[in-house]
């Protein structure tokens, strides 16, 4: 573990100064993030002919998604946490381990997450306010995106470590990367490659991979004092269920946004009856 010291500028600088280097690139990778709906919704509603009816569709699928994002978030946050605190205390074997969990865990819940939810897709979209003409256009976009959930999971989760463990600028260029690189790959696969909306989701699911792979490679290096070894995917339970117990509020929170999604999806159909 030789050629890295442990980030101690936490214990060390000014609180004005280390809000400017964490807050201000975490502030704007959540910014960064939130933009992927956003882009995939303009390039959807340009769609010939069944544009509009797109874009509806696209909508439905954002409780389902606030829910997703929920379920890493309960993973990620929990062990970026714990290996802020672990870093501090000069504890390298067990931050490694929490990194290990964090990845394996991302990957059962991912996998149940997405399992679950492509076997009752249909009544899942259509309570969450699809219609006999959206219906479709939500089920091609998240059968892609559900496919791809285990790579989001270990993605967003690994991103949070990153930043908690010192590389806060990093962890935004990761976000950038991923937000710029949709939007320059979205029309290809919509419009060039004729997939419509499903274009939209596979060049989400690509672009994270690619994040992804980018960071797994950043804790591949075994120069790094966190790292994940050749056994990564051993899970130990009490390290999970701390960290689980952790993310819990910040799941809570994302879990809460689904809530606030749902009711205002099922809320239009009521109010243009008026």
């Amino acid at each position: 573990m030789a050629g890295q010291a442990a980030p101690s500028e936490l214990g060390t600088r000014k609180i004005s100064s280390l809000l400017r280097q964490y807050a201000v690139p975490a502030i704007i990778a959540m910014t960064a993030s939130s933009l992927y709906n956003m882009v995939d919704s303009i390039y959807i509603g340009h769609i010939p002919e069944v544009g509009s009816l797109a874009i509806s569709g696209l909508a439905v699928t954002f409780p389902l998604m606030n829910l997703s994002t929920a379920m890493g978030t309960l993973v990620g946050v929990g062990a970026a946490t714990m290996i802020s605190i672990l870093l501090g205390k000069k504890n390298y074997t067990i931050a490694n381990k929490v990194l290990s969990n964090e990845v394996t865990l991302n990957t059962i819940l991912g996998v149940v997450f997405a399992i679950v939810c492509l076997a009752f897709l249909d009544p899942i979209l259509t309570f969450f306010g699809a219609s006999e003409n959206t219906l479709p256009f939500a089920r091609d976009y998240m059968v892609i995106i559900l496919l791809g959930n285990v790579i989001t999971h270990i993605y967003f989760g690994l991103n949070a470590v990153i930043r908690s463990s010192g590389n806060p600028r990093l962890a935004m260029g990761l976000a950038l990367f991923t937000v710029i690189s949709n939007a320059i790959i979205d029309p290809i696969f919509i419009f060039t490659f004729g997939m419509g909306i499903r274009g939209a989701a596979l060049a989400t699911v690509l672009c994270q991979f690619l994040a992804m792979i980018l960071t797994l490679r950043y804790f591949m290096d075994k120069e790094k004092l966190l790292h994940l070894g050749p056994r990564f995917f051993e899970l130990d339970w009490p390290i999970a269920k701390e960290s689980l117990a952790i993310g819990m509020g910040p799941f809570l929170m994302n879990a809460a946004a689904c809530i606030v999604s749902l009711a205002s999806s099922t809320a239009s159909p009521f109010c243009s009856s008026w």
